[in-house]
């Protein structure tokens, strides 16, 4: 990204922009070939010529043993600070990204695929123990963290979340204080009734549900839920794919079970 390319972004008038810039900080050329240091470069001139535009550091996929270390946090710490919002998340470690590791003779990160990103609770502990470290002793400041990209872009805009994640609300223990509360002034739980008719509209099956944390449903893909999780402002959920307590919609891979409310 160059200034002018910053002054074009910033020349929109009726659209509200927000550029994503993803950069792993992965330094093996065999999964990352192009340098990170173009995304965190861009990433830089992008924030600071930013007045009409918002821009998010999307640091992933996090992957042990390949960008988890103690300088990595501290590489993504400072980039953090040249984003309005920063949002971290795991590998989706899928079968063909298994067999490009294998074929080129590399370390297998893990045993098993998923079908969601894995970001391993230890792993994501330790970055948020070094953002609390940082700021409990008074030491290099960090730019805001989140889980999620919609929580990350909503706040850059100081706006409630339009996915509703605060119905998960252990989603929300890292998030500043007035973005919760705007997030929570936002959430209402919709009417059975109204989620019953739509769902119904787009084609699921069996009981629709609407509890505390989201509208849980049958026989929907991926599309159809978000149509009902963004018109709702709340989290819609497969019946058959659970979201468990604490993983935020992760891959069981990585976490220990712990007892918590019971999910959907």
């Amino acid at each position: 990204m160059s200034a002018e390319d910053c002054a074009v972004l910033n020349s929109f008038k009726n659209l509200r922009l927000t550029v994503l810039v993803t950069h792993s900080g992965i330094d093996h050329p065999e999964i990352e070939p192009v340098n990170s240091t173009y995304a965190a470069d861009s990433l830089r001139m992008l924030y600071e010529h930013a007045e009409n535009y918002r821009t998010v550091l999307c640091w992933r996929p996090i992957v042990p043993g390949l960008n988890d270390s103690d300088e990595h946090i501290e590489r993504a710490r400072e980039l953090s600070l040249h984003a309005h919002a920063t949002v971290f998340t795991g590998l989706f470690f899928r079968d063909e990204i298994k067999a490009y590791y294998e074929s080129h003779g590399m370390p297998v990160p893990y045993e098993d695929t998923a079908r969601r990103k894995i970001m391993p609770e230890q792993a994501e502990q330790r970055i948020l123990d070094a953002f609390d470290l940082h700021k409990a002793a008074g030491g290099a400041e960090w730019g805001t963290l989140f889980r999620k990209t919609s929580c990350g872009v909503a706040y850059a805009w100081g706006e409630a979340d339009y996915n509703g994640h605060y119905g998960v609300r252990e989603l929300c223990d890292i998030c500043p204080p007035e973005q919760i509360a705007l997030c929570k002034k936002a959430w209402v739980r919709p009417p059975l009734d109204a989620v019953v008719h739509e769902a119904r509209a787009l084609g699921a099956t069996g009981d629709v549900e609407v509890n505390d944390r989201a509208i849980v449903v049958e026989g929907l893909d991926e599309p159809p839920r978000y149509y009902l999780q963004h018109g709702f402002g709340y989290q819609c959920h497969d019946r058959s794919k659970p979201h468990h307590y604490r993983q935020h919609g992760r891959a069981p891979i990585g976490w220990k079970a712990e007892d918590g409310p019971k999910t959907a």
